[in-house]
C-alpha cells in the first residue's frame, strides 16, 4: 500500500509549479489534499483539476499571515481528525545584485519565505506532537545549501529554512514528528516569471543558462521519494546534488567558481 494513500496533507504554494505538481502526485496516490495558495483564481484552478480523482479541496491562505494559516491547519485537522504532512512550499524570488535590494526587498523575502515556514510549522507542530506523528516538509532550495551570489537576500532566506528544518528535526523526533527540507535546483515552474529582477536583465539571464530546467512534476517525484524515505535533506536534479558535492567537498573553491560566474553572467549587469 502506497504510504501516501488516504494521509492528510496540506500543500502551500499550490496553485502552481513545485506545489501544484506535489498536490497532483500526492492525489495520484490516495493522499487527501488541501491546496492553499494566495492566488484565489489559480488554486481553484488546480484543485478543480485533480477534484474528479481524488480528495482534493483548495483554500485561499496567505503565508505570511498567521492566523490565517493556523485556521486553515486547525479546519483541516478538525475535519479529518488528524493532520499527516505539512508541505511548506510557498515562497518568492528577488535576484540581483544586493546593492540594490530595498528594505521592502528583504522584508517581502523574509515574510513569504522564512515567516511563512514558520507560520506553518508553528501551526502544524504542536498537533503533530499531540497526535504522536506527521511529517513537516519545508521547502528551501539549493540556495539554502550553497552561497549563491546574485540572489543574496533569497539564499538568506533559504539558508533559515534549511537550519530550522534540521534543528527542528533533531527535537522532533522524541515526539515521533519528522522534519525534512527540500532543495531544489532550477526547475520549470512560473517563479522564474514571477522573480524580480533588480536592474538584471531577465531575458538574458534565462537565455544564458547552460542546462535545461528540470520538469515540476520529476521534482514532486524526487521529493515524495526522499519524505518517504525521512530524508533530512532532499536535493532535487542532478545539477544541485553536484554543486551540492563540490560545495561539501571544495567550499573555497566552489565559492571562488561561483564569484567568477556571477560576474560574468547577465545576473549583475544593468539591462540597456
Amino acid at each position: 500500500m502506497d504510504i501516501f494513500a488516504d494521509k492528510v496533507v496540506i500543500v502551500t504554494g499550490g496553485a502552481s509549479g513545485i506545489g501544484r505538481a506535489l498536490g497532483a502526485a500526492l492525489a495520484q496516490r490516495g493522499a487527501r489534499v488541501v491546496l492553499a495558495d494566495v492566488n484565489a483564481e489559480g488554486v481553484r484552478a488546480a484543485a478543480a483539476a485533480l477534484a474528479p480523482r481524488a480528495v482534493v479541496r483548495g483554500a485561499i491562505v496567505d503565508v505570511t499571515d498567521a492566523a490565517s494559516v493556523e485556521r486553515l491547519v486547525n479546519e483541516t485537522a478538525g475535519t479529518h481528525g488528524r493532520l499527516d504532512y505539512m508541505f511548506n512550499n510557498a515562497g518568492i524570488a528577488i535576484m540581483g545584485d544586493a546593492r540594490h535590494m530595498t528594505l521592502t526587498d528583504w522584508n517581502r523575502l523574509v515574510d513569504v519565505n522564512l515567516r511563512g515556514v514558520i507560520h506553518g510549522v508553528s501551526a502544524a507542530y504542536p498537533i503533530m506532537i499531540r497526535q504522536g506523528f506527521g511529517h513537516i516538509v519545508n521547502t528551501a532550495s539549493l540556495a539554502g545549501i550553497t552561497p549563491t551570489p546574485g540572489a543574496t537576500g533569497y539564499a538568506a532566506t533559504k539558508h533559515a529554512v534549511v537550519g530550522l528544518s534540521l534543528s527542528l528535526r533533531g527535537e522532533a523526533a522524541a515526539y515521533g514528528v519528522r522534519v525534512s527540507v527540500v532543495c531544489p535546483g532550477f526547475i520549470d515552474t512560473p517563479i522564474k516569471d514571477a522573480i524580480h529582477w533588480l536592474s538584471s536583465d531577465r531575458d538574458a539571464m534565462l537565455a544564458s543558462m547552460p542546462f535545461r530546467l528540470y520538469p515540476p512534476d520529476a521534482c514532486a517525484r524526487d521529493t515524495l521519494r526522499g519524505v518517504a524515505r525521512n530524508r533530512p535533506i532532499i536535493v532535487v536534479t542532478p545539477v544541485a546534488r553536484i554543486g551540492w558535492l563540490l560545495y561539501r567537498i571544495a567550499p573555497r573553491l566552489a565559492l571562488r567558481g561561483g564569484q567568477w560566474a556571477v560576474q560574468r553572467s547577465p545576473l549583475l549587469r544593468r539591462p540597456r
